[in-house]
């Protein structure tokens, strides 16, 4: 190699990391203010003061707030600690397994906010009812919402007479709602997407009678008005729930 072709091939790598070292000099540095936040786990004073109203403009608001895509910062580490010794929830809510519904992310609820009880189809059995009345009756929530949602493989299946294994009996609790249209002159198929949206909400409606009728607990605490129990539907679209009347 001559010297200068050497001379030559120091000076530009002298340039390159100039270059590199100004790049690097005026990359603004990445920081963020958003810092997680530490919510205080409810107290049991605190849940006693609550209203079943209160608790559903609670809802409301935090799902708004996951519809706008404006959830709140949590430190969950934190929470996890705080919430060891003792829990306080607000909320019990009876929701489908599908994965696409999340459902404290819905609610912008964090850890220690709400009971979750899920089955396919979001149906009650005496499994989910005992786990209703004790998050009610025994731990103090004000609130049991049925949640249902769009676009259900529960509804589907049950709408078009899926049969297997255990899945067959299970189905068997959404038939109530499909046999409520027997006068509904459209396609009664898992393709019609109005049908599959009428038998998820007339399930919920369902759900909701049966948890008075089979619950003396819960029907005599929302009728002194300890407790409120509703409706809603998920919106896999726009992350909207819809509470029924």
């Amino acid at each position: 190699m001559t010297r200068k072709r050497a001379s030559v091939i120091v000076t530009v790598c002298l340039i390159a990391v100039l270059l590199s070292a100004c790049t690097q000099d005026q990359r603004p540095a990445i920081t963020s203010d958003l810092k997680p936040l530490v919510e205080r786990i409810l107290t049991k004073e605190e849940q006693d003061k609550l209203t079943p109203e209160e608790v559903l403009e609670l809802l409301k608001e935090g799902n708004e707030r996951f519809v706008s895509g404006t959830l709140t910062s949590r430190d969950h580490s934190e929470q996890v600690r705080i919430a060891a010794n003792g829990q306080y929830p607000k909320a019990v809510v009876l929701s489908c397994i599908d994965s696409r519904v999340p459902v404290e992310d819905v609610f912008d609820r964090g850890i220690g906010d709400i009971f979750v009880a899920r089955v396919a189809g979001n149906f009650e059995n005496t499994d989910l009812l005992g786990s209703m009345e004790f998050a009610t009756k025994v731990a103090g929530s004000k609130l049991v919402l049925v949640l249902g949602h769009e676009y259900c493989g529960a509804i589907k299946g049950a709408i078009d007479g899926v049969e297997l294994g255990n899945i067959t009996a299970m189905l068997e609790n959404i038939r109530p709602a499909i046999e409520y249209f027997i006068g509904y002159e459209g396609d009664k198929t898992s393709q019609n997407e109005e049908f599959v949206h009428m038998v998820a909400e007339q399930s919920i409606r369902i759900t909701i009678e049966d948890i008075r009728k089979r619950s003396p607990i819960l029907k005599e605490m929302e009728e002194n008005g300890e407790i409120k129990i509703v409706g809603g539907m998920y919106d896999m679209n726009t992350g909207l729930v819809t509470f029924l009347d």
